[in-house]
């Protein structure tokens, strides 16, 4: 059974996305799923949603966080799928609709991994290849080859990060609020060659929630619903040990995408798809993405990074609120922190970072090394 129009988002929000020391994690969850209710018109929660589903990397008691934290004692399920776990949070709330097993939910995603003591990722990820590695280093790895095979450079990867730097300045919930130049980007300390420290995103809290309901109870709540046209999940072989991985690629993005547009009835999504939210954990990976969701040829990302085709006024803007480059990378909270974005986007309510005439907004949360992909299409007919 497709999933396409059986569910619509009525109510979306965010908190703001921050190395926030003197918050705990219930009052970032407090803060977007009350934004979610007050879009959603909801004002009695243990009244009219059903069920929450929720979304975290870093803690196990995300059931517990969330029901306490809203004093919402309703049927609530974790979700964990890595970085995907976000998008993987929606999907469960709309697979559970579609279903027929619920009116009403609230889908939110959350993690605060600043308490955990440590600036940045603590994982070392073993047997690449035989090659440690963090994840800045293993995703690094793919550079090489498609530099070689197709001419990009770092100053390709600069002007993403500049971009994205550019939008960010623009949303007032995202956490790096500085605008850089090609030079800087350049010039910064290196990471893992070829990624500089602008080329990486940071990590930070934050938390973000939709309301989803049936697609015929949504304007009961919101005159101006966004519908799932798509909303799919896909797996693909470990990179580490597949002896097919060419480094040019993620294979779990090809055929989510695929999925993906076939659920929504896409055929040429550079001209269908009007925004779109990419998982920039690296400015490669934001690269990478734009060939393999299928919006331009393989190889071609140089030629459309310097045209400005995905800078916020160009064909498809991609990252129109910066992106995790700049709202950082609470794990759990970045793929319905995408969705919140295009939600925004498709109802005009985007601030001066709107796209204008926007009908389909796409967004794509990778998990795993990756091994794993999620993806969104919302619309507004």
């Amino acid at each position: 059974m497709s999933l396409k129009d059986k569910t619509a988002i009525v109510g979306a929000g965010c908190s703001r996305f921050a190395e926030h020391w003197d918050l705990g994690a219930e009052d970032l969850i407090v803060e977007a799923a009350f934004e979610a209710y007050a879009d959603a018109g909801i004002e009695d929660p243990n009244r009219q949603i059903d069920a929450v589903f929720c979304g975290s990397l870093y803690s196990a008691m995300g059931p517990v966080d969330v029901s306490e934290a809203l004093k919402l004692y309703k049927p609530t399920t974790a979700v964990y799928n890595y970085c995907a776990t976000g998008t993987e949070t929606v999907r469960a709330a709309c697979m559970a609709i579609a279903a027929g097993v619920y009116d009403t939910v609230l889908a939110i995603g959350y993690d605060k991994p600043k308490d955990r003591g440590v600036s940045g990722p603590s994982v070392n990820i073993r047997d690449v290849r035989d090659l440690p590695a963090t994840p800045a280093g293993w995703f690094a790895l793919a550079a090489a080859p498609y530099f070689r095979k197709f001419g990009a450079d770092r100053e390709d990867l600069a002007r993403i990060a500049v971009k994205n730097h550019s939008n960010g300045m623009l949303a007032p919930k995202s956490f790096l609020k500085k605008k850089i130049t090609v030079e800087e980007a350049l010039s910064a300390r290196m990471i893992a060659w070829p990624f500089g420290l602008y080329d990486c995103a940071a990590q930070t809290d934050g938390a973000a929630a939709v309301i989803v309901t049936r697609a015929d109870l949504a304007r009961s709540f919101n005159p101006a619903p966004v519908y799932i046209k798509a909303i799919v999940s896909h797996c693909a072989p470990n990179p580490h040990t597949d002896p097919d991985h060419d480094f040019l690629r993620w294979k779990a993005t090809e055929t989510a995408a695929q999925a993906a547009y076939a659920m929504a009835g896409i055929r040429d999504p550079f001209r269908q798809i009007g925004v779109a939210q990419l998982h920039d954990c690296f400015t490669l990976t934001e690269l990478l993405s734009y060939e393999d969701l299928g919006f331009i040829e393989k190889g071609a990302a140089r030629e459309h990074i310097r045209h400005g085709t995905f800078e916020l006024t160009g064909d498809l803007p991609v990252n129109t609120d910066g992106g995790l480059k700049s709202f950082g990378h609470p794990t759990g909270a970045t793929g319905v922190r995408m969705i919140v974005e295009n939600v925004l986007q498709l109802q005009g309510r985007a601030g001066p970072r709107q796209v204008a005439g926007a009908r389909l907004a796409l967004s794509h949360n990778i998990g795993g090394y990756p091994t794993g992909c999620a993806i969104s299409i919302l619309g507004i007919d």
